[in-house]
């Protein structure tokens, strides 16, 4: 029992999430990026089927023994496009859809695990069945291996943080593409916090997010 306990603490992780709250800790608060992109352009809607988030979370030892991983599965989102370029976009995660990918030849492991992360100790899926990234900035990557920077804000259990990620953009023949560099997001900066002390010292406040997403232009 320890061992499938100390388990499910760690998978919460993903892309977020579990400290100890106590009394002295301060309210966490949402912050916004500043939105400079218009709604102006085609509208592509977001393939649902073929859109996903890729997560990974780790133990306090960093290491791919020791790691975990998933996939989160779109509700919604669109995307506009003027002239060819990515202008603004918005992708609504559904919560409800966390899953961990490595567990998935072990039936009983992967119904507490993901029972538990759905439950009031991590995403509180019931009250938050919804998280979201919106796209507030697009600019030219000149240099390295992605194309664009995006800026946006990511909202988790209610609370919104900006977070820019690099990617990979592709607009042709009425079809978007965007992959996101995988990126280390703070779980803490989100308030997802697990009841017991000992157990969140168990895995790493980082948890690693790719946004993988297709989008069909609107006819």
């Amino acid at each position: 029992m320890m061992k499938s306990f100390t388990n499910s603490v760690f998978f919460a992780l993903f892309s977020a999430l579990a400290i100890v709250s106590c009394s002295k800790d301060k309210p966490l608060t949402s912050e916004t990026a500043e939105v400079s992109t218009t709604k102006h352009g085609a509208i592509y809607e977001l393939d649902t089927l073929n859109s996903r988030i890729e997560w990974k979370g780790y133990k306090v030892v960093k290491s791919e023994q020791s790691s975990h991983f998933g996939t989160i599965k779109f509700e919604s989102g669109d995307l506009t496009v003027k002239d060819g370029v990515l202008e603004s976009g918005k992708f609504v995660a559904d919560m409800n859809s966390l899953t961990s990918v490595d567990l998935k030849n072990d039936p009983e492991q992967l119904a507490k695990l993901n029972g538990h992360l759905k439950s009031g100790d991590f995403f509180e899926a019931d009250k938050f069945p919804t998280a979201s990234y919106e796209i507030t900035k697009v600019s030219h990557n000149e240099n390295g291996d992605y194309n664009t920077l995006l800026d946006g804000n990511l909202t988790i259990k209610g609370i919104t943080k900006p977070v820019q990620f690099n990617a990979n953009v592709s607009v042709k023949d009425g079809e978007a593409s965007i992959a996101t560099e995988p990126k280390d997001i703070k779980r803490e900066d989100f308030g997802v916090r697990f009841q017991l002390p000992l157990a969140n010292g168990l895995i790493k406040d980082e948890v690693n997010l790719q946004i993988l997403i297709k989008a069909m232009e609107k006819k």
